[in-house]
């Protein structure tokens, strides 16, 4: 069984900032990446930011330079910090963490940014 357990978003104003977090459990052997996408109403689900084990961070056009994706080995846990929030970026974000073999998904969480 692979827990993963995604937390840290909310209402925000336009320009604010989210801090996600997402943390993954159990019968993880060796992750080979992970990645947080997200899902707007009446929209298809859409990349956002992916960090891999060997390095090399990627994130969608859309959010350069306003999103950052960390990780932190130790606690199988993935972060992407937030700032400079627009309207658009309103959608339920979803964690994915893949071990080379297969991606499991989280809960989503959601994030709505408005005045």
């Amino acid at each position: 069984q692979v827990h993963i357990v995604e937390s840290g978003g909310g209402l925000v104003q336009p320009g604010g900032s989210l801090r996600l977090s997402c943390a993954a459990s159990g019968s993880i052997f060796s992750i080979v990446a992970m990645g947080w996408y997200r899902q707007a109403p009446g929209k298809q689900r859409e990349f956002v930011a992916t960090i891999p084990s060997g390095g090399g961070l990627v994130y969608a056009d859309s959010v350069k330079g306003r999103f950052t994706i960390s990780r932190d080995n130790a606690k199988n846990t993935v972060y992407l910090q937030m700032n400079s929030l627009k309207p658009e970026d309103t959608a339920v974000y979803y964690c994915n963490v893949h071990n080379g073999q297969r991606g499991y998904w989280g809960q989503g969480t959601q994030v709505t940014v408005s005045s």
